[in-house]
């Protein structure tokens, strides 16, 4: 199972290795008209992940991916732990204090530690060892825990046409580039190759989607629970 991963990233050309740093971060900031639209559709990510603490403060948290620390302008529990490997994301967030420690991977972390939630915004597209960081978390978790994703309904017509229509045409006029270049680059993981992954792992998972079906959507969410320990135990023992 899971013979395709971890996956390998299409190799860009210099042109865009060229711009690939500044459109990153223009992106990630909503610093451009495109972006900004797309940080207010994705507010939708954001605040599902959030939903299970609003109103509640002290619900140890570890954030897979977390960039620029926008997760943290819809909640507000500790502890709060991060993955996040490029620091100059985070570095001068205004929420940078509110996180206790950093991590550049998930193997950086001890399995004695344990959070009662564990998230990620649009972030499980972009790993190329998906199987390996969920089979992870099973661990990290208390045993009431929840792995709480929300990422880009990648894999399907219309989140394709949505990108075209905005960011894509966005970015030819600024660079002469093709988006979707980028987006194959960045994009490893479908969103159902996302869920198949999530059901291996966790006995109880519950979707909701940003539009009508799986099919139809743009976004997607999965509060993942009952970590299937043998089967994560399993997976790690045969790729160590």
């Amino acid at each position: 199972m899971f013979e395709n991963f971890p996956k390998e990233r299409t190799v860009l050309s210099p042109e865009f290795q060229k711009i690939y740093s500044e459109h990153y971060k223009n992106n990630r900031e909503g610093s451009t008209s495109a972006s900004s639209l797309a940080q207010k559709m994705e507010a939708w990510l954001h605040r599902k992940v959030a939903k299970d603490v609003v109103g509640i403060h002290d619900q140890s948290t570890l954030e897979i991916g977390a960039g620029t620390l926008n997760q943290l302008m819809y909640e507000n529990t500790k502890p709060y732990d991060i993955i996040e490997p490029f620091s100059e994301l985070y570095i001068n967030s205004k929420f940078k204090d509110h996180v206790s420690r950093v991590f550049q991977d998930i193997d950086d972390i001890d399995v004695s530690n344990r959070y009662d939630r564990i998230t990620s915004v649009a972030t499980f597209e972009h790993i190329t060892d998906l199987p390996k960081v969920v089979a992870k978390t099973c661990l990290l978790l208390n045993d009431s825990g929840t792995l709480r994703v929300s990422i880009p309904n990648e894999g399907t017509f219309l989140w394709k046409l949505g990108y075209k229509l905005t960011t894509g045409i966005e970015f030819k006029l600024k660079y002469g580039l093709d988006y979707s270049v980028l987006m194959n680059h960045e994009h490893v993981n479908t969103a159902d190759e996302i869920e198949e992954v999530l059901k291996y792992f966790y006995g109880e998972i519950k979707c909701s989607c940003f539009g009508i079906s799986r099919k139809i959507a743009f976004y997607r969410f999965y509060e993942c629970s009952k970590p299937r320990i043998e089967n994560a135990l399993e997976y790690l023992k045969i790729i160590e």
